[in-house]
């Protein structure tokens, strides 16, 4: 299930610079059309299944096993900078695609993912809400200064 999923996070860095309104609108939906095939088995995983809690279990198993196998270190344990990048990138991308394929069980997959990610990293204690909130928070100037 979820074979390279690990992929999602090819442009972390390039995707979390100098993020904006304008650039995170457009980040999203690059993200979407290369890896919305991820998001669709997890529904479809979900949709197939007779217990939802187990399977969107699962489904956070496969996504934070692979995030492990790709970026753990010599202990097999991730830095503190990066798995701090990774929660970012899982809160402004992963969630919201989860969320946005307007599945029934689309909040169930993203609270197993949550759970199995907050006890598989370190100091994860990540929260998750949908596109539009996310988009709407951002502001292109602050005070109208920059």
């Amino acid at each position: 299930m979820l074979q390279g999923i690990e992929t999602i996070f090819d442009d972390k860095e390039k995707m979390m610079r100098k993020l904006k309104k304008k650039s995170y609108e457009s980040n999203s939906k690059e993200f979407m059309e290369r890896n919305g095939h991820f998001f669709r088995e997890m529904t479809e995983y979900i949709g197939r299944a007779e217990n939802k809690e187990t399977a969107a279990l699962e489904i956070g198993e496969a996504l934070a096993g692979a995030v492990k196998k790709r970026f753990a270190g010599k202990k097999e344990r991730i830095d503190g900078r990066t798995q701090v990048d990774l929660n970012f990138f899982m809160i402004y991308y992963v969630f919201p695609s989860i969320l946005g394929t307007g599945h029934p069980d689309s909040n169930a997959i993203a609270e197993g993912v949550r759970t199995v990610w907050d006890r598989s990293f370190k100091g994860s204690n990540i929260k998750y809400a949908d596109y539009d909130i996310l988009y709407e928070s951002f502001h292109e100037k602050i005070l109208g200064i920059f």
